[in-house]
């Protein structure tokens, strides 16, 4: 019999909605972040850097690049007889057939895997933050207190708990309440969506819920453990996290990594992030290219001259272009003489000689104010832009668009170019 002492699921099904154009074509955890990983890699990486080696990865979304990031878990160390990571999609039942409509809905639809190795307490994950957790001296914390559940929490600035779900703790740190992004926080220790469960109390709190509609974890889970007096402990998380859930935050976050002294150190030997790397050539740097804090990928070309931007691989920059607080994702083209000023730039996009990104006043996105927004220019995967065109501030561009999209070559701010939804409304 196979017996686990822990064992992760995590929950990467997730669109991420709020980062527009980025999530159209893949689920939020297979983004680029950092200009070599994927998010997922953060929470793969503290799993097998505790010391969990068998991690079920719930996918729905567009899961295909996710899908093929993970693979075997090669990268990880999680390819494994015994244990390993699991792709755990929805699936076909001979009842009924669901997606998951829920977080912990999607855990209840995944019992058999779960119990399969007869683990003694679960550990759920979200695959959507940036941060580097030990989930061993959390487990360890959740032994002593011999708790029922453990939550993550982190400290937030009192006006910024209104956004979160919300713990109230005693000296003990055990949870005597907890309040779903309240108007008038009791607390400023925010849940971070990381629970260890006894494996009974998870099991029975989820067999409990089947029949809720979209049964989660803060809404319904939660409450009912403490309805029935489960001991529930908050375990206080002091270092980075990053929710990178809007287009903002993300690239706030890529900045950050850029910082003389990075609060986010991605270079730590002791707690490698470990990802599926293309094998790449090393990296070029021409005679006239010039180039200041700032991350760059493998097999990257750079003629031209970075400042404060994270690259991806496989990017060509050519002379007289000017990259400057951007995001250039893997495999893009910037042609010669652009100037490309608070952009992100989504993988394999072509954008030709003297384009001006990011030019002008700032005026709200017309479509989506609340996504597309900062100033940032946002284009993606697979984008064409011709060459002599300028390009303000708070705009989308997506598909391959042509000199005729832009009247008097200019784009103006707050406009959103969508090719693909054109042809698709065709």
């Amino acid at each position: 019999m196979v017996k686990k002492e822990i064992i992760a699921m995590l929950l990467a099904g997730g669109q991420g909605s709020r980062l527009g154009i980025l999530t159209s074509k893949m689920a939020k955890p297979a983004v680029s972040f950092g200009g070599k990983y994927r998010i997922i890699d953060f929470p793969l990486s503290s799993c097998i850097n505790s010391g969990i080696d068998t991690v079920g990865v719930l996918t729905q979304y567009r899961p295909l690049k996710l899908n093929t990031h993970i693979g075997i878990g090669i990268p990880w160390d999680l390819d494994r007889n015994i244990g390993g990571v699991s792709i755990l999609p929805p699936y076909e039942k001979m009842e009924h057939s669901e997606w998951y409509t829920g977080t912990a809905n999607a855990i209840y639809q995944n019992l058999e895997y779960m119990e399969s190795y007869h683990p003694s307490y679960v550990l759920i994950l979200s695959g959507d933050h940036i941060y580097k957790m030990d989930y061993e001296a959390m487990l360890q914390f959740h032994k002593k207190k011999q708790a029922g559940i453990t939550i993550a929490v982190m400290p937030v600035a009192i006006e910024e708990a209104k956004r979160f779900g919300i713990m109230i703790a005693d000296e003990n740190k055990k949870i005597t309440d907890f309040e779903e992004k309240p108007e008038r926080p009791r607390s400023n220790l925010a849940s971070m969506g990381i629970y260890i469960f006894d494996w009974k109390v998870l099991r029975d709190a989820l067999k409990a819920g089947k029949d809720v509609p979209g049964l989660d974890f803060g809404k319904h889970v939660i409450p009912y453990c403490k309805k029935h007096g489960i001991g529930m402990y908050a375990y206080e998380f002091d270092g980075y996290w990053k929710d990178v859930g809007t287009l903002s935050s993300y690239w706030e976050a890529n900045m950050e990594l850029i910082d003389i002294v990075p609060e986010f150190n991605l270079y730590e030997e002791y707690w490698k992030i470990y990802t599926n790397n293309d094998i790449q050539p090393p990296q070029y740097f021409g005679a006239e290219s010039e180039v200041e804090r700032s991350i760059i990928g493998e097999g990257t070309e750079i003629y031209g001259r970075v400042f404060n931007s994270v690259i991806g691989r496989g990017v060509r920059i050519d002379k007289g272009a000017v990259v400057d607080h951007s995001i250039i994702m893997n495999g893009t083209v910037i042609g010669e003489n652009c100037h490309i000023l608070k952009a992100i730039i989504d993988e394999n996009v072509t954008i030709g000689d003297n384009v001006r990104l990011g030019e002008g006043e700032e005026v709200p996105n017309e479509t989506r104010p609340d996504i597309y927004t900062d100033g940032l220019v946002t284009i993606g995967e697979n984008t064409v832009i011709p060459g002599n065109v300028t390009i303000g501030k708070n705009v989308m561009i997506n598909g391959w668009t042509m000199r005729e999209d832009y009247p008097d070559g200019t784009l103006a701010s707050g406009r959103t170019l969508d090719k693909e939804e054109e042809e698709v409304g065709a």
